[in-house]
């Protein structure tokens, strides 16, 4: 099966009857071939209908016939399709390596795992650019032979200086065609443009369910609390600190008999997974936006 006819098509909508019929309907009588499809409306049940949106969302993953293997031509074939039901559409080419941008400031448990899984063959993308506010981890940038950016960024650096920072990366992204900015442990606060420029494609990690032991030594706050699960979001990162649509969260558990630093070794573990989880259903188009949360096709 040629990866170069396979397309990934995720939509969301006002839920309705009839969107399955209509998007499979379609791709059938295209000579399409359907290889997966996954569906989920958020509607109301019993008491807890206040909190649905009343959305419909829908991933397909298909096979084109060679004379329709062009995303823009799949997305004109469903016009009338998504005019009829006012839907938001995407068509992903499965053979198009996503386009990973990484960014970390001095933990570097995170990036050295997604380097790992990307240079096995775990992770299915480009990584053209590694971007730091510290020269940390060059070295091992180097050594995966991805270019380093070393962006520095002065404690108690103005607002200003930030944004001039920000803009830098920024021009990154524009440069390289980043599909996705992955904060692997990057420990700055994020301005709210630079939110507003990465909407719906940056992904942060944070040491715990959120909103538990925000700021310096969570591992050492929650010892201190004497936990008994520790955990790890990833989540869309919003000019909400913290407070964006989660993605994947994960524990484990711990007890009276470890030290801090010895919890702080599990959380980084359990970081590491829960990040990686994040980013390569991202890149698979399984995460669709649902206002505050997302909706996850496994």
């Amino acid at each position: 099966m040629s990866r170069a006819q396979q397309f990934i098509l995720t939509l969301s909508c006002r839920d309705a009857k009839g969107i399955v019929y209509a998007v499979s309907g379609l791709l059938y009588q295209a000579g399409c071939n359907i290889l997966d499809s996954q569906q989920f409306g958020d509607l109301p049940t019993g008491d807890d209908g206040a909190a649905a949106t009343g959305l419909f969302f829908m991933r397909v993953h298909f096979e084109a016939p060679a004379h329709l293997a062009d995303a823009a031509m799949l997305a004109n074939l469903f016009t009338s399709v998504r005019e009829q039901f006012g839907f938001t559409a995407e068509f992903h080419s499965v053979a198009r390596r996503p386009r990973l941008l990484l960014m970390v400031s001095q933990h570097g448990h995170c990036l050295n795992d997604l380097l790992y899984r990307w240079h096995s063959g775990q992770l299915d993308v480009d990584i053209p650019a590694i971007v730091s506010n510290h020269a940390t981890f060059a070295e091992l940038a180097q050594r995966y032979n991805i270019p380093f950016h070393h962006l520095p960024l002065a404690a108690g650096a103005s607002a200003e200086a930030k944004r001039a920072q920000e803009a830098q990366v920024e021009a990154l992204v524009d440069e390289h065609g980043i599909d996705l900015v992955v904060l692997a442990r990057y420990m700055q606060i994020l301005s709210p443009a630079f939110c507003t420029f990465l909407r719906g494609r940056a992904i942060n990690i944070h040491h715990s369910f959120l909103p538990s032991f925000k700021g310096a030594k969570p591992y050492f706050q929650a010892h201190d609390r004497g936990v008994k699960l520790i955990g790890a979001t990833a989540h869309y990162v919003t000019a909400d600190l913290d407070e964006g649509p989660i993605i994947e969260q994960d524990v484990a558990r711990v007890d009276h008999s470890l030290s801090a630093q010895d919890i702080t070794a599990v959380g980084r573990d359990v970081e590491c997974m829960v990040l990686s989880r994040a980013v390569r259903w991202h890149v698979e188009h399984r995460v669709l936006l649902n206002g505050q949360k997302t909706v996850v096709f496994l």
